[in-house]
């Protein structure tokens, strides 16, 4: 299965360009989410390099972001480099555990491979990767329990209807719009 950048995003800003102004950005060597400001009139999700993964990964953190932390660059968050310590490692861990467990059912929802990443390759501090992957597991668990995100259960449907289902953009976005209370509103991306 193919899995181009230009058919998530066009996934993602058919769902969410309208109805919340956001569109997602290829960008450069670092995610970053910047809301809409004087110089583009949309929000914007802009993920790493290129990568898929940093796509499916930083809608997560999008899908779980309130509206008062969608109005702040990067949703006010605090982020530490590789070569954390033992405790900013921990609270790493703990704000990435339901992103990542997103990213996780987006990835199975269009059959690409999941990877936990832990995202302190330079530190000196011993990572329990298989510790945070049960814990990530679990959390994946817990949202196919009792629920995902409106926005996030917008999304994975849309990312089944187009690489499970064999729906076209169009009616992927369809299917996803039916998890949100806005009507759907044309996918054409635009830019800045």
């Amino acid at each position: 299965m193919t899995h181009r950048l230009e058919d998530v995003i066009a996934l993602f800003d058919g769902l969410f360009q309208g109805p919340f102004g956001t569109r997602l950005v290829r960008g450069g060597d670092e995610p970053l989410y910047l809301p809409a400001d004087d110089a583009c009139r949309w929000h914007r999700v802009i993920f790493a390099r290129g990568f898929f993964a940093s796509a499916l990964h930083e809608v997560s953190h999008w899908c779980i972001a309130g509206a008062r932390r969608r109005g702040l660059e990067d949703y006010g968050y605090w982020y530490l480099p590789d070569g954390r310590d033992a405790a900013e490692q921990q609270d790493f861990e703990a704000v990435e555990v339901a992103p990542q467990a997103l990213e996780l059912l987006f990835s199975r929802a269009c059959e690409l491979r999941f990877h936990v990443s832990v995202d302190n390759l330079g530190g000196e501090v011993d990572v329990d990767h298989d510790a945070f992957r049960v814990r990530v597991e679990a959390r994946a668990a817990r949202y196919e329990r009792e629920g995902l995100p409106a926005r996030a259960a917008a999304f994975r449907t849309a990312l089944e209807g187009y690489y499970r289902d064999g729906l076209d953009l169009a009616g992927a976005v369809a299917a996803g719009c039916r998890h949100l209370t806005l009507p759907p509103r044309s996918f054409a991306s635009q830019a800045c």
